[in-house]
């Protein structure tokens, strides 16, 4: 069996210093491009670990090495993003390439113009994360860069997006869980969040309406809680007024995610109702909070690092061979029933 190579004898064949092709490898420091390409080449050509295993028509781009990451959200907090894009970081980096966070203004956005400090020379492909606007995403389509959207804007009028998706499964996680409440016995169930936000919250809408639909039960707007996302639903006052201004109070309580379950919970303790007791209530992402909250909130799980690596294949895929057809892929959620639902199903992927 062959030895494995080593920076060392990369280095030793180029006659550089270990430090300088470790550069090169690791996408650190400062290097000529040209350098880092002769390095990167070498070691293809040795069978360095980092690209041993991929077939000829897979190796790495060159001189690019860069992918764009395009938000306008603080991703940080957010429910699933972080592990998300520590496995596709992870994935990208054995192909030599580096992940560069551009954060998308409101400037940006409303005059259809790319982040300032952005280096469209050493771009590959550009990750789109939080980001709903339809005017923009078709604006970065148009770049002739790569481009991959997490998530996208509400798809309600048939527009198309010359890109690849990724979504998370949403339509039938929403409907197993709102069927374990009807099978409960509840038949007011009230939606909460905009529907219109995101395509994710529009197929969950989609989700929890089809599952009234199929028991008979009605899913009118008038029954909803639906104002725009801009509306104050951190509001605990202004939710508990929406509530209490609702035909009947309902019987549960289906939120677009779990930072508006929660908001929810607050509003129905400010009425002075407790969950489960006198509401059941669900929502979705699986969010740390909903798990320490009193009772813990029923919800899906999003697989953040298998919706990374699925990222990182997508787009590295459309990099090498950008004519072949678009493609929007869903990763599967996971039912996770809790005490705030009253009864526990059982646990089921969907």
């Amino acid at each position: 069996m062959p030895n494995k190579v080593t920076i060392q004898d990369i280095a030793a064949a180029l006659g550089l210093s270990r430090n300088t092709v470790s550069k090169a490898m690791n996408n650190t420091g400062v290097l000529a491009d040209s350098t880092r390409q002769k390095i990167l080449q070498k070691a293809k050509e040795m069978g360095y670990k980092q690209f041993a295993f991929l077939a000829p028509d897979e190796q790495p781009l060159f001189p690019v090495r860069e992918i764009a990451l395009f938000s306008s959200s603080v991703l940080a907090g957010s429910h699933f993003s972080a592990p998300l894009l520590d496995a596709f970081q992870k994935k990208i980096s054995q192909h030599g390439i580096s992940l560069t966070m551009y954060p998308v203004r409101e400037k940006e956005t409303s005059s259809l113009s790319l982040p300032l400090n952005f280096r469209r020379e050493t771009t590959a492909g550009i990750i789109i994360i939080e980001m709903f606007d339809e005017a923009y995403s078709r604006y970065l389509c148009q770049q002739g860069i790569p481009t991959l959207f997490v998530d996208t804007a509400a798809n309600i009028s048939g527009f198309t997006l010359n890109s690849d998706i990724l979504m998370m499964e949403n339509h039938n996680s929403t409907f197993r869980m709102t069927q374990s409440i009807i099978d409960q016995g509840a038949k007011r169930i009230a939606f909460v969040g905009d529907r219109y936000h995101c395509q994710s919250f529009y197929e969950r809408w989609c989700g929890f309406a089809a599952a009234m639909a199929h028991n008979g039960l009605p899913s009118l707007p008038s029954m909803s809680i639906l104002a725009e996302d801009a509306s104050p639903y951190e509001d605990a006052l202004w939710l508990s007024s929406a509530i209490k201004a609702l035909p009947q109070m309902p019987q549960a309580f289906c939120c677009a995610n779990d930072f508006q379950a929660i908001n929810v919970f607050r509003a129905l303790k400010h009425i002075g109702l407790r969950v489960p007791d006198d509401a059941m209530l669900y929502g979705f992402d699986d969010a740390m909070e909903a798990r320490i909250m009193d009772p813990p909130l029923t919800t899906a799980r999003i697989p953040g690092q298998s919706m990374g690596f699925a990222a990182a294949d997508l787009l590295l895929s459309r990099i090498r061979y950008p004519k072949t057809a678009y493609s929007t892929v869903y990763v599967q959620t996971e039912v996770i029933p809790r005490a705030s639902t009253r009864q526990h199903p059982t646990k089921t992927s969907v």
